[in-house]
């Protein structure tokens, strides 16, 4: 019997079972798969199955991070062969982009005690410059080539053309260095940087972008039915830095969640309170609201939290209050800044 029939004769089944005036009983025996096995023989036999039920759709990606650069970093391969690149996650940019062979401005060396790469497309077997003609395109240039040209918030900027090749991830079950072919990624070339992305001071190959429109790395994977259409960034609650980065969903029976403000072209929700060390500070729910309901965004790309003045006072006067007067503090850059050794939640 060909799989088709077999399908359509389990469907007349269960249809039959459904409208038959008289029941039908199957008869079900359950047993216990131990062989013989030990009670942690058995736990490990589960847990080996519910790896292979995850592998297919969440990959996990260590993440790095530095408390004096203030940015969240993870790393991926590129091209045949591959290739390393530590690249910077921000929520905030849709396009991913790594610096390239013969880059104007691009930092040589790195304060984050990281080698820097740079992409080479000529030595890659997989790779392709990307055409205008591609519906990823946004900017064409003059030789038919698909260009980019992203300018960042805190004066970095980046230009250069588009490409597509292999990206590849570490499988941290087998180890750094086992690598997972996990699609194609469109993403650019950058043959000149200014700006912030001059320095070497926090000075990394490029930038991942994870945002929500349809060129971010998360967008594509999903298109290729290489993973869902959600991903979560764990951060560590300390000075350390680092984390994880899941592409797929984190099932947590604690978690809290907040919804999404739709149809904006960010991570957008609604701030509606403040609290400092269970202190829910005073501040008029009205402060929150703007003209244009846009709400609050969410950018891992960047370093300071941003917050209206009707909030910002609030949250100073807390603090002030809060950290013990022998704690030392200073001001930089006109701001009032704390130096504690004990964390404020």
């Amino acid at each position: 019997m060909s799989p088709s029939m077999l399908a359509v004769f389990l469907s007349s089944l269960l249809f039959f079972m459904l409208v038959s005036a008289a029941p039908t009983f199957l008869t079900l025996q359950r047993a216990l798969p131990n062989h013989g096995m030990e009670l942690n023989q058995l736990r490990e036999m589960d847990i080996h199955r519910h790896g292979r039920m995850l592998q297919s759709s969440v990959i996990n990606l260590p993440v790095n991070g530095t408390f004096q650069a203030g940015l969240y970093y993870t790393t991926i391969y590129l091209g045949s062969p591959p290739r390393e690149f530590h690249v910077q996650i921000d929520t905030g940019s849709d396009t991913s982009w790594v610096s390239c062979v013969s880059c104007n401005g691009c930092p040589q060396t790195s304060d984050l005690l990281i080698k820097l790469n740079y992409f080479d497309p000529v030595s890659s077997s997989t790779s392709s410059i990307i055409p205008c003609s591609h519906h990823m395109c946004e900017i064409c240039s003059t030789n038919n080539r698909c260009s980019f040209n992203n300018q960042y918030e805190d004066g970095g900027g980046t230009s250069g053309y588009i490409v597509s090749d292999l990206m590849y991830v570490s499988n941290m079950s087998k180890g750094p260095m086992a690598l997972n072919l996990y699609g194609s990624l469109v993403f650019g070339c950058s043959n000149m940087r200014t700006g912030r992305l001059t320095l070497y001071e926090r000075a990394l190959d490029g930038i991942l972008g994870f945002g929500k429109q349809d060129t971010s790395v998360i967008s594509q994977l999903y298109s290729q039915g290489k993973a869902p259409r959600v991903f979560s960034h764990c951060l560590k609650g300390d000075t350390s830095g680092g984390g994880m980065l899941i592409l797929g969903e984190v099932v947590e029976p604690n978690m809290t969640y907040s919804p999404l403000i739709p149809k904006q072209p960010y991570y957008n929700l609604n701030l509606e309170s403040i609290n400092i060390n269970g202190h829910m500070l005073e501040i008029d729910p009205s402060v929150f609201i703007t003209s244009n309901n846009k709400g609050a965004i969410i950018d891992s790309g960047t370093t300071l939290a941003y917050f209206i003045e009707g909030a910002y006072n609030p949250i100073i006067n807390t603090l002030n209050h809060t950290i013990p007067q022998s704690q030392r503090t200073f001001i930089y850059d006109g701001f009032q800044c704390y130096l504690l050794t004990s964390g404020l939640s």
